[in-house]
């Protein structure tokens, strides 16, 4: 069997027995499946708690009737309350051969077996043998990675399905109200930790390993799942803070050309563009690409070239303390460098309505159609837009919906590639409003509905969800009073930084600004956060492997 091994369980308080049904069923099973022994019921329980929380499967419960405070029918009805598949034989005296006839209906018993069993070829073995093979036909092989348990409309839970989504790391995710496994999971969580307590709203991860984290940091994650968050050195040549499409381009230049490069990424490889479904104009890709697989090939590449990846860690400050440039994270950590690139991209602005706050990742989603889009099919959904993230997600979410409404506030959808307002216009259930705005969004634990103003007046809709993707609002507030940006906060780099003709305040260099370059010399910046920069994936992979190339020519002029 692939995977970890599924579990026998076998309990007796007489040692000896159970230790003589240990040695045969392992001699006979141990290929395929663990075997575990207890001495008592209560410490058999506390395994079958145990052995759920981590995710394992029981197959098969070989259980002694006489145990001294806990019969193995009382042991069973309450084991098989959280491995309801596993098959369930009880070792009886021939004198309590009527109780376990009465437990076959009381327990759904699968079998009963006289003791002794010797010998075992014919009294055991063909019996269990039998039992494996009707459980091992239905039996799915659990996930095997780390699992999240939180409720549907918990914001934190949102939080870190998105983070684990865009960094790539498996996991499955139970809701302890609305299935099966996650109601077992949540009730052996709460037997077997008495100090973790289980909240809907509060999300739970649970590791392989065993561990539990309640209500945990994203870093959390990352250090447990084996992502650096840390430097491994005190000093590189390029650090570059941001990994979008700039980010990583300017990653896989650096490294290959020599350069210690560290890369600082606050939440994923990919930044915003790792968020979009589905991108089909990008050079070399003429059946398209999902942002996560661009994102995924990129940070391999600068993986596989040398680049040091640090996520998710977040640059709070830069400083000029020459030669060299010093950059600050949150954590208090301070790293050198010779020379930065900022590409920290933009995000979407947030809904400036009342409860919109309140509702943020119970519905109302900045970004993330990939991530919440399976949780909404059948739904009327809304997505708030009008340039090409908005019109990927409207596709993307048409899969699963029944009714995609995208809410653009412009007159057209002017901001939008014509291969996605073509697309858009031969899917049936994408409706597009121009001249229109959310309004009001309601709901108390999870969105409701909302309102929709367009020429005709309000519109109050019971729309499930809401994907909004509007505005561009540059990540440079640790920034300030280090560089010149602009009144929106997008970097001012090159001739945009001369006042009639003169050099920014400070400069302290004999030559003018490069064409990347901020108002502190040897911090570049790329992509979206740039002054005037063009908003598309592949411009900001050519500034972010431009930048290196003037990183060189900074560093042979030191």
């Amino acid at each position: 069997m692939a995977g970890p091994k599924p579990v026998i369980l076998t309990v007796d308080d007489d040692v000896p027995v159970l230790r003589a049904i240990e040695r045969d069923l392992r001699s006979r099973y141990g290929k395929d499946y663990r075997v575990v022994a207890a001495s008592s019921g209560t410490e058999a329980l506390e395994a079958v708690r145990q052995l759920t929380v981590r995710g394992s499967a029981i197959g098969l419960f070989v259980v002694d009737q006489r145990m001294p405070a806990m019969t193995g029918i009382e042991f069973l009805s309450q084991a098989v309350q959280l491995q309801p598949d596993a098959k369930r034989v009880l070792l009886t005296a021939y004198a309590d051969t009527d109780v376990a006839i009465r437990a076959i209906n009381e327990i759904q018993l699968d079998h009963y077996i006289l003791k002794p069993w010797d010998p075992p070829e014919e009294k055991l073995f063909p019996i269990t043998d039998d039992l494996l093979a009707d459980w091992s036909a239905t039996f799915r092989p659990p996930f095997e990675g780390l699992r999240l348990l939180a409720g549907r409309w918990a914001p934190g839970g949102h939080l870190i399905r998105d983070y684990l989504t865009r960094n790539q790391v498996p996991y499955s995710w139970l809701d302890p109200e609305a299935d099966d496994e996650g109601r077992r999971v949540a009730a052996s969580l709460v037997e077997s930790h008495p100090d973790i307590s289980v909240d809907p709203s509060v999300p739970i991860v649970l590791f392989p390993d065993g561990a539990v984290l309640r209500d945990p940091a994203t870093r959390d994650i990352a250090e447990k799942v084996g992502l650096q968050t840390h430097a491994a050195l005190p000093f590189y040549d390029l650090v570059i803070v941001g990994g979008g499409p700039a980010g990583l381009a300017a990653a896989v230049y650096g490294s290959s050309e020599g350069l210690k490069t560290l890369l600082v990424e606050r939440e994923a490889p990919g930044g915003q563009a790792g968020t979009t479904s589905r991108i089909e104009n990008y050079l070399g890709f003429p059946a398209g690409l999902t942002g996560g697989d661009l994102a995924r090939r990129a940070l391999a590449q600068a993986r596989r070239l040398g680049a040091e990846i640090l996520s998710p860690q977040e640059v709070t400050g830069i400083r000029r303390n020459d030669p060299y440039r010093v950059v600050v994270t949150d954590d208090g950590s301070e790293i050198s460098c010779q020379t930065v690139v900022v590409a920290t991209g933009v995000s979407y602005r947030q809904l400036d309505l009342p409860r919109a706050a309140e509702l943020a990742g119970a519905g109302v989603y900045y970004g993330a159609a990939t991530t919440e889009a399976v949780l909404y099919r059948d739904a009327e959904v809304g997505v708030v837009g009008g340039g090409n993230s908005a019109g990927q997600a409207a596709v993307y979410l048409s899969r699963y919906a029944k009714r995609v409404l995208l809410i653009i506030r412009s007159g057209q959808n002017s901001g939008m590639s014509q291969y996605l307002i073509d697309q858009m216009a031969a899917i049936p259930n994408i409706e597009v409003r121009t001249s229109a705005s959310v309004t009001e969004v309601r709901g108390d634990t999870h969105l409701a509905g909302a309102t929709v103003t367009g020429p005709e007046g309000p519109e109050q809709l019971d729309l499930a969800a809401l994907f909004i993707f509007i505005g561009q609002q540059p990540r440079t507030e640790w920034l300030e009073g280090s560089v010149l940006r602009d009144s929106g906060g997008f970097v001012l780099t090159g001739s945009t930084l001369l006042e009639d003709g003169k050099r920014p305040a400070g400069w302290g260099m004999s030559r003018e600004p490069f064409l990347l370059e901020s108002s502190m010399p040897g911090v570049f910046c790329a992509g979206d956060v740039r002054h005037r920069s063009v908003k598309r994936i592949a411009s900001a992979v050519g500034e972010g492997s431009m930048a290196v190339q003037f990183v060189h020519q900074y560093l042979a002029g030191l």
